[in-house]
Formats: C-alpha cells, structure tokens, sequence
C-alpha cells in the first residue's frame, strides 16, 4: 500500500470517523439517561400513590385506637352505650 493512501485513511479516519462515533455513543447514552429518568418518574408516582394509601390506613388506624381509648378510659353504662353505637356504626 502506498504511504499516501494510508495517510489519507487514517486522516479521514481521525476527522470523520471518531465524530461519527461519538455522536452514536452520545446518542445512545441520551436515550439510556431518558429512559432511566422515566423509570424514575414511574416509581416516584407509584412511591407518592403507596405514602397516600399508608397515611389514610394510619388516620385510620388512629381514629380506632382513640376510640378505644375513650372506651376503656370511660366507666359504666357510657360504654355499653358506646359499643353499641360503633357496632350500629360499622353495620350500617
């Protein structure tokens, strides 16, 4: 092969083919980083939906415990009428 040949290649190589190559491996590495950023996004929301569904069961599980807090710090007929009313309260 001739010297001039060869130089020509490895020029047209240097100015033509790196760029070229990296701008494909840029590319890909932006589409890798975007779907990896609405991966995040999903489990954001779906992590924001599980939070709300866990504080609504905890107001919940709060408002019980007061409630049966109230029962056994009451004497008397005040907490016969009580469990009656909650079990009205829970049938209806």
């Amino acid at each position: 092969m001739d010297t001039k040949y060869l130089f020509v290649l490895g020029f047209f190589m240097i100015v033509v083919g790196i760029p070229v190559i990296v701008g494909f491996l840029s590319e890909a590495h932006k589409r890798k980083l975007k779907l990896k950023e609405r991966e995040l996004e999903l489990m954001s929301d779906r992590t924001a939906e599980k939070s709300a569904q866990y504080a609504a069961h905890t107001e919940r599980l709060e408002q019980r415990v007061r409630v049966l807090e109230r029962i056994v710090t009451d004497k008397g007929i005040v907490v016969a009428d009580e469990i009656e009313r909650l079990r009205d309260d829970r049938i209806n």
